[in-house]
């Protein structure tokens, strides 16, 4: 592990703290002089001494990885001092978990789109049932409670109840909160 670069120039963290960069500076692989922001901001949160410690412990094919995390952590906690990286990470999940929702309604509108498109008189072929022949409407319904497809997606609407308990729903009340699509994450 030598300097930097090929100019001799001080590695990012030796010139913020002022030092002279050896040829076995631990934070010359890590902090480029090109990037003074990142040891800045690691420096800030972490303090040189702890990070200095931290690389030390770690197994060299480990440390990158572990300034690509502190790295991170830092600029986190300097844009969101409060929350950090965990405030990013909730923000992500709130948005996975809506647009989760706006694909189970899609979805469910697509299903209730295709099933009114089928024509009310299916032509009887030989051999079929008379369930089979019979249009949706006109079917028993435990015919129409199967599930469509294997996606294990349900989505039930807000204020919209099920005139029907589901074959997959365990909760004989029919509670619409069963039945997916709307998780806790």
């Amino acid at each position: 592990m030598a300097s930097s670069s090929s100019y001799n120039s001080p590695c990012a963290a030796c010139k913020f703290l002022r030092r002279k960069c050896m040829p076995g500076c631990i934070f010359a692989p890590y902090f480029p002089p090109e990037e003074p922001q990142k040891f800045a901001n690691v420096h800030k949160i972490f303090g040189a001494s702890n990070v200095t410690k931290l690389l030390n412990e770690l197994l060299p094919h480990q440390r990158e990885d572990a300034v690509n995390s502190l790295a991170y952590e830092a600029e986190a906690r300097v844009r969101d001092p409060v929350y950090g990286c965990v405030g990013a990470i909730s923000f992500l999940q709130r948005q996975v978990h809506r647009l989760q929702k706006e694909l189970d309604s899609a979805n469910a509108d697509l299903i209730r789109f295709a099933c009114n498109e089928i024509p009310t008189a299916l032509p009887a072929t030989p051999g079929a049932s008379s369930i089979q022949s019979m249009a949706p409407r006109q079917r028993p319904v435990e015919y129409n409670n199967r599930r469509m497809g294997n996606e294990g997606g349900y989505y039930q609407a807000p204020g919209m109840p099920i005139p029907y308990t589901l074959p997959w729903n365990d909760n004989p009340s029919g509670d619409s909160n069963e039945g997916g699509g709307e998780g806790n994450m």
